[in-house]
């Protein structure tokens, strides 16, 4: 009987049979960003990173003031990439307003200064407003938007903004008084032109009044403006 051929002898060191691999699962595409989108993970840096940016750019304003003061380096002080800036909060010109809006908080300061009705609006008005400039911690952004939009557009109209469109002219057109507007100016002629000279050029004996002593001399003047036919 013909006997079965012996199998070849294989290596010693010869490995042994390798199991087939699981496919693996294609990479992820990373898809580009448009321009001022962050990337998903910036985007995701939670809810304190809003605030975190607010609260650089005004120190950024302060120290700086607004022609000095880029997203860049507001980005750089907040640690976050500039492309989230621009997402939250859009141009340089807005970043400044919300900045700025921090220190008068007109949400909060609309409702207090009417209080229960027209009388002593004027005193209040006045106490609101030297409040936030003997305020350290406020001056210092108010004193950039000042100083700034004396020179530059964008600061003006963050300034005219602000004191005029959310503050006075609310507060004149919930008094139902004629040309509320125009009374609104008015009034924030004379509480601009006192922060000029008192915070900006320091003149005295104004620069060291006591807050009190001007209180009590403006506060007619607003009431005339804001309740008188």
């Amino acid at each position: 009987m013909t006997e079965p051929a012996a199998e070849p002898p294989q290596p010693e060191d010869s490995p042994p049979p390798r199991a087939s691999e699981p496919p693996q699962p294609p990479k992820p595409v990373r898809r580009r960003r448009g321009p001022g989108r962050p990337r998903q993970d910036e985007a995701d840096d939670g809810p304190g990173t809003q605030e975190r940016i607010r609260l650089a750019a005004r120190s950024e304003f302060a120290a700086r003031g607004y022609d000095k003061t880029s997203v860049r380096g507001i980005a750089k002080a907040a640690g976050v990439d500039p492309a989230l800036v621009h997402h939250y909060f859009g141009s340089k010109d807005e970043l400044f307003a919300t900045a700025i809006e921090l220190s008068m908080e007109p949400a909060l300061v609309v409702p207090a200064v009417l209080g229960e009705g027209p009388d002593g609006i004027g005193e209040r008005l006045a106490r609101y407003f030297l409040g936030i400039w003997e305020n350290p911690v406020t001056r210092a952004p108010l004193l950039a938007v000042i100083r700034s939009a004396l020179t530059h557009e964008a600061a003006a109209k963050v300034l005219r903004g602000l004191v005029l469109r959310h503050v006075l002219e609310r507060v004149a057109a919930d008094l139902d008084v004629p040309e509320p507007t125009f009374r609104a100016e008015l009034a924030a002629s004379h509480m601009v032109g006192i922060a000029i000279l008192r915070y900006v050029v320091q003149v005295e004996p104004l620069a060291s009044a006591d807050p009190e002593e001007i209180v009590a001399l403006v506060a007619p003047t607003l009431q005339r403006y804001l309740t008188e036919d």
